[in-house]
């Protein structure tokens, strides 16, 4: 007895010894803490030499997505399945080199399917690496067993279909073995050990199973010709013409209506438009061989089954494919896998569920205590600045339109009679008025919005300007009283016209004053893009290039105000107003001060309609002459450039060829 307790008390001694203590415990479970998470950041990190590789695959790089994918392997354990679809991945890239290493291809596939074996991406890439090598018996094997794991693997049927015609044309004869059908599943057998309380669900279960097995119909190959575009699909046995021509649809989804032909004994296309001529054109068709049928794009009316098609809904869904009656039910092994997943990643999808309610809710707090700041109150006052004077500037440009739509060219043919020509004039006549019409008005809406806008101000006085012109010359050519009512219109565009010009020119002073008081000290608008980063949208100009430009400007305005007051001064002589002469010497200052010579002046005033050795018709010419001065004279100045590009294509059109047809008829 003192024997066997002592032999007892050993044993417990020893086995006292063999525990593990818990601070052990506490020691292995960090250690595996930290291996799970070496484990996370390795797959992270697998994951994102894996987007790499892909981005770069995109971009045909295909070595370079080799390396990344060789990388993203490494990371990874041996068996992850993750490995598959890399090795995969890099089949492609070697599939798609120049020259293709399908050799190699094959090999990468090999190494995929000893980590996931039957892995049917694998293996559809080493059968076209097969069929590409010349070895049909390989491709057709690898194929038949996708086929026989995926039936309806679209890539392996294709594939199948081709290595089939290709053996049947060459006379192969291919020996091996079917592959074996999968094992029943153990998830299966537990079903039918469930509880006798369950036993009315899993008939339930049963006789939904059965009844979608009925529904299922053998499927045929046709072959479909559009164009140059030949495709295979399938249909079932005995279907109709309307799920023809969905299925179609869905080869062609940019076909809308169409026709379904097929070719008879003579060659001849011939159209197919009931079912009854589908079942004659399949009992006719060799048995062993594919249905060929032609699709011609046609117009909607063309097509005597379109409408009706419509009805059925979107052709994109097969009225064959799933019947939406039928209740679905997960697998209880979809569920088990979650949860195994959900597990083995180490995060709980149902905390980021409302992730996006949160990052919404903390951005819109983020965004309101942002706008209701001081700083930001200048941010948008400049915003609501800029805003105006983008939309001033569209009417702006608007009324431009007008303005370049009413020099429209008038051709008037030589053998057309004095009345035809009369009325073309009149026509050219309105329609040119009507769009300086319009264009006034897009100028006074762009002054609404932006009172200081100098631009527009010059621009409805251009436009007064020529729009009196127009009457003038009109009423002279239809020989008219110009004295009476054509004469008080275009005197008051005249004045129009000088205090428009008037007052821009009064504006753009002031901004230039203002603008030289400042001196080189960066504006507030400036200073703020600035803080912003924004520097890059403004251009910074020397003090040079600055006082260059707004003399540029300053001689624009003084050449277009002196013509104004010459072409005036010309009107009131025809009219018999005794103010011509100053208007004329007014024009002559504005020229002067533009920097005319004296020499360009005498010829100005040589060209008047009061000289008398002047010809008769021989007025509104100083249009030309000015034109050709800015041309020969000032040719330096208008290339270096000007403070305001917005006026240059108006000051610098060419004059109507309309007001001389006018004057003329």
């Amino acid at each position: 007895m003192e024997m066997n307790r002592s032999s007892l008390r050993n044993r417990s001694a020893s086995a006292r010894l063999r525990l593990p203590s818990s601070k052990s415990i506490r020691t292995f479970d960090r250690c595996a803490t930290f291996v799970n998470e070496d484990t996370t950041v390795f797959m992270e990190m697998a994951q994102h030499k894996k987007e790499e590789g892909n981005r770069l695959f995109q971009r045909r790089e295909y070595e370079d997505a080799l390396m990344k994918y060789d990388k993203a392997i490494k990371l990874l354990p041996k068996n992850h399945i993750d490995v598959a679809n890399l090795r995969c991945n890099m089949a492609s890239c070697y599939m798609q080199m120049n020259p293709e290493d399908y050799r190699q291809a094959i090999n990468e596939c090999n190494l995929a399917l000893e980590v996931c074996p039957n892995y049917s991406k694998a293996l559809v890439k080493r059968a076209k690496c097969f069929e590409a090598l010349n070895r049909l018996d390989l491709a057709s094997k690898d194929v038949d067993l996708v086929l026989s794991l995926e039936p309806n693997n679209i890539a392996a049927l294709e594939i199948s279909e081709r290595v089939k015609m290709e053996i049947e044309e060459h006379g192969i004869r291919l020996d091996y073995r079917e592959v074996s059908p999968l094992p029943e599943t153990p998830i299966e057998k537990q079903k039918l050990k469930k509880k006798k309380s369950h036993k009315s669900v899993e008939k339930i279960v049963v006789v939904e199973e059965k009844h979608v097995e009925t529904k299922e119909e053998p499927m045929k190959t046709v072959k479909l010709f559009f164009g140059e575009d030949i495709r295979y699909a399938h249909v079932p046995a005995n279907c109709t013409i309307l799920q023809l021509r969905e299925v179609v649809a869905n080869k062609f989804p940019r076909l809308k209506a169409f026709l379904i032909k097929f070719k008879d004994q003579d060659g001849d296309l011939v159209t197919i438009t009931t079912s009854q001529e589908l079942r004659c054109i399949e009992e006719s068709a060799d048995p062993q061989g594919y249905i060929k049928l032609f699709i011609i794009k046609v117009k909607p009316e063309d097509d005597p089954l379109f409408e009706e098609a419509i009805k059925r809904g979107s052709p994109k869904k097969n009225s064959f494919s799933d019947d939406k009656s039928s209740s679905v039910c997960i697998d209880d092994w979809i569920v088990q896998f979650a949860l195994l997943f959900k597990n083995h990643v180490g995060c709980d999808s149902d905390e980021y569920l409302n992730l996006h309610e949160l990052g919404i809710k903390v951005y819109s707090e983020a965004m309101e205590d942002t706008t209701t700041s001081e700083e930001a109150q200048e941010v948008f006052t400049l915003a609501e600045k800029k805003f105006q004077e983008m939309s001033a500037l569209a009417l702006f440009n608007w009324g431009n339109v007008h303005m370049f739509r009413a020099k429209k060219r008038l051709c008037l043919s030589e053998e057309a009679s004095k009345e035809s020509t009369l009325v073309m004039v009149k026509t050219s006549y309105e329609w040119a008025q009507a769009e300086y019409v319009k264009a006034g008005k897009k100028y006074e809406e762009a002054l609404k919005l932006k009172p200081d806008f100098y631009e527009a101000l010059l621009a409805l006085g251009l436009q007064q300007f020529e729009l009196a012109k127009l009457s003038w010359c009109f009423a002279k050519g239809n020989m008219a009283d110009v004295e009476n009512e054509p004469s008080t219109d275009v005197l008051t565009l005249f004045n129009l016209a000088e205090e428009n010009i008037e007052r821009g020119t009064q504006i753009w002073e002031e901004i230039e004053e203002e603008r030289l008081k400042e001196g080189s000290k960066p504006s507030v608008e400036k200073l703020m893009l600035q803080k912003m980063g924004l520097q890059d949208y403004f251009k910074h100009l020397s003090s040079d290039e600055t006082t260059e430009q707004g003399f540029n400007m300053k001689t624009q305005m003084n050449i277009f105000w002196g013509t104004v007051l010459y072409e005036r001064s010309v009107v009131e002589f025809k009219l018999g107003i005794p103010l011509w002469k100053e208007c004329l010497m007014a024009a002559m200052e504005k020229f002067t001060a533009a920097g005319a010579s004296p020499a360009d002046i005498a010829v100005m005033v040589k060209n008047h309609s009061a000289n008398e050795t002047t010809q008769e018709d021989l007025c509104f010419k100083i249009d030309e002459i000015v034109q050709a001065w800015n041309e020969m004279h000032d040719a330096k100045r208008w290339l270096s450039g000007v403070s305001s590009f917005r006026l240059e294509p108006l000051l610098r059109r060419r004059v109507s060829k309309l007001h001389n047809t006018l004057e003329n008829i």
